[in-house]
């Protein structure tokens, strides 16, 4: 429990990291321009045959997002690469002519670091996504993304997960050569902006006593929702599952009941309509629900600015969840910067 009870909401190290995640983007955009470029250019010359990512907790959410950046932007198929595969299997995957990407906060975690080795041997080229540009991992890629995200010292992963995203976004941009997705990008910061001061009061209020909830979300949304998940659990001591809105009917419908608390990220693209007829279908079934989606500020929706593009929603959407569960965690008695039994860098083997 919060051994600082007096603590405010603005005093945390959550709130501040989180609070400069915007300014982190923009400096990200700019730094890494060049080296966007020029890797995009080599790609469109050379294109892999195919896309694995490699990446644990919120960067393995990072990879999700991805997962459906890449096949909806670039129409290569992408998958997750367990870490465990080479760590603990010592097996040697068949990865020539893939792009494997490595995104991480540390670039630390010694799977991480043994999977990457192995990928780079098997022929992949390698792209690593990290925060710290000087770590093992950076060393071990061909190309290096600096997520740029500046010093993090809160437990909780927040800005750097942040700019995982849209350091993802920029090379799709790039590499597409999309230029909606382009435009849209000179517009995420200050939209990031406007998502950070939303009032998700009610959301705190109204998980202030609550023992489980369900986040959902779809497509693009999906990474948001696990994001949701586990800040929640770690931050809040709260018992979160995140679930596609296509599956959650497939199972955990049936523990859903009256007052169960649900949270509903709804994209501004072709799959938010199911994720919010699947938000009805919980009310109907006497579920506490809250959803959100851009540009839609009434009834039981959380605000939402309007966003740039579809892919840039599960940005803004993160944002403003930070926020709530900063003070949600404060209004349940925990320290969101020092989560009990974790440490900022886990390093699984």
């Amino acid at each position: 429990m919060n051994a600082r009870l007096n603590m405010t909401a603005e005093s945390t190290r959550m709130f501040a990291e989180a609070a400069e995640s915007a300014d982190a983007v923009a400096r990200q955009f700019a730094g890494n321009a060049d080296v966007i470029e020029t890797l995009a250019a080599r790609l469109r010359a050379q294109p892999p045959r195919f896309i694995v990512t490699c990446a644990r907790g919120s960067s393995d959410h990072a990879a999700t997002f991805a997962k459906y950046l890449f096949e909806t932007h670039l129409g290569l198929v992408t998958a997750s690469a367990s870490p465990s595969i080479g760590s603990v299997y010592a097996a040697r995957p068949q990865l020539r002519d893939a792009l494997f990407m490595a995104i991480s906060q540390s670039g630390r975690s010694p799977d991480l670091l043994r999977n990457t080795e192995l990928a780079r041997d098997a022929g992949a080229r390698v792209v690593a996504l990290v925060n710290h540009a000087d770590s093992p991992l950076a060393q071990l890629a061909d190309h290096v993304l600096p997520l740029r995200a500046g010093a993090e010292t809160s437990v909780a992963a927040t800005k750097s997960y942040l700019c995982s995203l849209s350091a993802l976004l920029q090379l799709t941009a790039h590499w597409s050569e999309d230029e909606s997705l382009s435009h849209a990008l000179r517009m995420l910061p200050q939209a990031m902006r406007e998502a950070w001061s939303m009032d998700w009061s009610p959301l705190i209020d109204g998980l202030t006593n609550a023992d489980n909830l369900f986040v959902v979300g779809r497509g693009l949304g999906l990474a948001a929702a696990q994001e949701a998940a586990l800040k929640l659990k770690e931050t809040c001591g709260l018992h979160a599952e995140a679930f596609s809105s296509a599956e959650v009917m497939h199972g955990p419908m049936a523990i859903v009941g009256n007052g169960f608390p649900v949270l509903a990220f709804a994209q501004d693209d072709d799959s938010g309509e199911s994720t919010l007829e699947i938000a009805k279908r919980f009310r109907e079934r006497g579920a506490r629900v809250w959803q959100a989606q851009p540009g839609v500020r009434y009834g039981d929706h959380l605000p939402l600015p309007a966003s740039p593009h579809p892919a840039c929603t599960p940005l803004l959407t993160v944002t403003a969840f930070y926020r709530a569960a900063n003070g949600l965690a404060l209004a349940r008695g925990f320290d969101p910067d020092v989560p009990p039994y974790l440490n900022k860098i886990t390093k699984t083997l």
